[in-house]
């Protein structure tokens, strides 16, 4: 029988209703905030009302993935960009078992997996937190707020206005608007921006920005704490600007921000605030030594460049480490001095120098009476037209000759410069920079012998023995043209032992090559041919064709290429420009390239794990192109060809830069893969605008060769889909089955993760829409394993390569 609800029955429904939406409301409106009985955890994040930044995990794109931080981002930012970090010398490596929360003492901490505090806002550290009690009075008094400027604040609970720590008050890498740098002339406490230490590595960095302590009107760049590289001068009230930053001034005036300087009894501090609260501002130090004040511009998706401090790399204080110099022209601007190596390569890779250079071979003092006696006494290297190095000492000498003998002297001494007075350096050089305007100095490096050829006159004289021999020997007419012949060849190569960009003369490579007469092979843009230096060095000189440029524009962008180095790229030593004449000379790659390891009759002597190296280097040296360079690199010809192998099989990328030698038509390029199921990305094909993807797509189609060892459609077998291995490739992934394409005698030596992350990266090289496809730098991370990927359809492309390869080759028109 039904019955029908009584009064009560509704009241009883409508208090749930009022107390179900009371509560519902609570949570929504605490979504900015964080207390005892509601810690954040996992994927969980909190968001400013205004919904203008976030908080929550996070972990630095590409640093490694069991480090996560608490951070604070920009909630509507396409590109997830930190501005403060709270455990930035402790990252945890499992957030769903950490938490943030309140402890019992009201203070806002971090907790990892094993309930350890490894951050707190009272600077507790490493201390086992004891069970929180919920119900606890103490824990319940303070509660933590993510407000819309981007602060982070602990307040009692029942006074927000009563702050107990907040996160403009310990800052991090970023300046936000209504951010103070200065200190509280009452505690002492300074704020101040301290850099990460790399682009993947937020931990306390060498470089710092604060008030200067010594003169409250201007702020300072120290590095490592104690070394100032850089002021802006003192502020000036009446313009808005700085002293030293006159430009500051007009910028001012009609500017979407307005500087601020306090000076009161209570504090010191500069500040920056926005005049629209829609502007995303920040201002950063970098791992470089450089601030950079910048504004996301919505329409293009990125951060916005309009101010840098210092404008010159080469002003920040060490910024290409010890043993180094610093060129503010070149690309990169750091470099080893001649005698020395990266200590640490990887970092050079990612744009950190600070950890310099180490030498080669250490010296040997002749001071030291250990010393084997028919050790060869340290040698010298000049270097010209540079700003010395830092901390020198001036000692007594007469002459040049003094100078160097009391660095000789010296087994401390690293170098020393004559100009008048002597100056010898006895610590690691540091700051050794070149020289814009010409009106450097000399300063002579220490060296050990072994590091220094033998000089010119000594191989003169040698000459000149074996010449004198000859004519007494009566082969007087011989001895003359071989003696001629070795003095032309000892003006061939222009120093390049400093790294710079040499210019030959044309019939100096006719000289070291013989003619042209030792042709090493051809290819897009010219045959190669190989020739010998006077120092014996093995180079190969490329004669271009088709060039449409002038000599003008030739030689700048030779200066460009010139400056590009990576051990995955083969080196440009110096070109030459001879009327219509266009010739490069390369270093010399032993093992040739890449086609003939892989496809000739004997090929089987590259080892699985030597392919996969192969395939990871190949992968570095294009991504350096592609996201290192000041500008995008798009090499347009990635095929086993233009992969050559040094004497230990380090892959490099030859003929990088060239395409755009040839302008905008890139049809010798194309011309040179006709008749091949090639590497051509189908945005050739349609006309679409060529960018960067294109060379991951012909870079997925060099991976599918690396890993078969074989062409990708042999000659005189049917082509279609059932013999194209790229389509093999991508159906056997669908179906899990890799093995079963694979030589059963290599089974066993091959690493069947590494086998299935490459063949999901070439198929995923290799998709039809260039969004699909990965940057050659998350291809690097596949590879080495950082990062996982899922299984790629198959696409659409590579059947209508499959199927048109025995009818038609693949040709393009301008």
């Amino acid at each position: 029988m039904a019955t029908t609800p009584d009064a009560s029955s509704w009241a009883a429904l409508l208090l749930f209703l009022l107390l179900h939406g009371s509560l519902s409301r609570r949570t929504a409106d605490a979504a900015d905030t964080i207390t005892a009985s509601r810690p954040l955890s996992g994927n969980q994040k909190l968001v400013s009302q205004g919904d203008k930044f976030a908080l929550g995990f996070y972990r630095p794109a590409g640093g490694p993935l069991s480090n996560w931080y608490i951070a604070i981002w920009y909630n509507k930012v396409s590109i997830q960009t930190a501005v403060w970090i709270a455990n930035r010398e402790a990252p945890i490596s499992n957030p769903d078992e950490s938490q943030l929360t309140i402890s019992q003492d009201g203070a806002l901490i971090l907790l990892n997996q094993s309930k350890s505090v490894v951050w707190s806002s009272n600077n507790v550290h490493n201390a086992t937190l004891p069970h929180v009690n919920n119900s606890s009075k103490e824990a319940m008094t303070t509660v933590a707020v993510l407000l819309n400027t981007g602060n982070l604040v602990l307040s009692d609970a029942s006074n927000a206005s009563h702050v107990l720590w907040q996160s403009f008050d310990h800052l991090t890498d970023t300046q936000l608007p209504n951010m103070k740098i200065g200190w509280n002339k009452a505690t002492g406490a300074s704020t101040r921006l301290v850099s990460w230490r790399n682009h993947y590595d937020p931990s306390p960095g060498l470089f710092s920005v604060e008030m200067d302590p010594g003169d409250n009107s201007q702020y300072v760049f120290l590095w490592n704490n104690s070394i100032p590289y850089f002021t802006g001068g003192k502020y000036d009230r009446n313009t808005g600007a700085f002293s030293g930053i006159p430009e500051m001034t007009p910028m001012i005036s009609n500017s979407m921000y307005t500087f601020q300087y306090v000076d009161n009894d209570r504090e010191a501090y500069f500040m920056v605030t926005i005049k629209d609260d829609s502007i995303f501002f920040r201002l950063t130090i970098d791992a470089s030594g450089q601030t950079r004040s910048t504004v996301w511009m919505e329409d293009r998706k990125e951060w916005m460049l309009f101010f840098l401090q210092p404008k010159a790399k080469c002003a920040v204080y060490s910024m290409c480490g010890l043993f180094s110099r610093c060129a503010e022209s070149a690309l990169p601007p750091c470099s080893c001095l001649k005698g020395f190596h990266e200590q640490s390569p990887s970092s050079w890779i990612s744009g950190n120098y600070a950890k310099g250079c180490v030498r080669n071979v250490d010296l040997q003092c002749r001071s030291n009476s250990s010393a084997p006696k028919k050790t060869r006494e340290d040698k010298f290297y000049m270097m010209n037209n540079v700003r010395l190095p830092d901390w020198s000492r001036g000692v007594p000498a007469e002459s040049v000759g003094d100078c160097k003998a009391a660095c000789l002297d010296n087994c401390s001494c690293s170098a020393y410069s004559y100009n008048g007075t002597c100056l010898l350096w006895y610590t690691d050089l540091v700051n050794l920079q070149d020289s814009l305007d010409g009106s450097g100095d000399s300063i002579f490096i220490r060296l050990a012998a072994s590091e220094l050829p033998d000089s010119k006159i000594k191989k003169w004289r040698v000459v000149s023995i074996i010449v004198g021999g000859l004519v007494a020997l009566a082969c007087g007419v011989t001895a003359c043209i071989c003696f001629l012949r070795k003095r032309a060849m000892q003006a061939v190569l222009p120093s390049t032992a400093d790294g710079r960009l040499a210019t030959f003369k044309y019939s100096d490579l006719q000289l070291i090559t013989k003619g042209f007469s030792e042709k090493l092979g051809s290819g897009s843009f010219g045959s190669v041919f190989k020739g010998v230096l006077p120092d014996k060095t093995v180079v190969a000189v490329k004669k271009l064709e088709g060039l449409r440029q002038g000599e003008k524009q030739f030689r700048a962008e030779m200066s460009t290429i010139g400056t590009i180095h990576h051990i995955n790229l083969v080196r440009l030593l110096g070109f030459c420009s001879h009327g219509v004449q266009r010739l490069l000379v390369y270093e010399h790659m032993q093992n040739g390239s890449l086609d003939h390891h892989l496809f000739a009759k004997n090929a089987g002597g590259l080892s699985w794990s030597r392919r996969y190296q192969i395939a990871v280097g190949v992968a570095k040296g294009l991504a350096y192109l592609h996201e290192k360079c000041r500008d995008c690199i798009i090499h347009c010809d990635i095929k086993p060809e233009n992969i050559l192998l040094d004497a230990s099989f380090v892959p490099k990328v030859a003929d990088f830069g060239l395409a755009k030698l040839l302008g905008r038509d890139f049809s010798r390029v194309l011309t040179s893969m006709r008749g091949t199921i090639g590497y051509l990305a189908p945005e050739w094909i349609s006309g679409m605008a060529i960018t960067s993807k294109a060379d991951v797509f012909s870079y997925g189609m060099l991976l599918f060769e690396i890993i078969s060892q074989r062409r990708n459609v042999e000659k005189g077998e049917q082509a279609g889909a059932s013999m194209f291995f790229p389509v093999l490739t991508a159906k056997k992934l669908l179906e899990g089955d890799l093995l079963l394409f694979l030589d059963p005698e290599s089974v066993d030596e091959i690493d069947l993760e590494e086998l299935e992350r490459a063949c999901k990266v070439a198929c995923w090289c290799v998709q039809d829409a260039e969004s699909s496809r990965p940057s050659m730098g998350e291809i690097v991370q596949i590879l080495e394993g950082f990062v996982d990927v899922g299984i790629p359809p198959i696409p659409r492309y590579l059947h209508v390569l499959a199927e048109s390869a025995d009818h038609a080759e693949i040709s393009v028109s301008e």
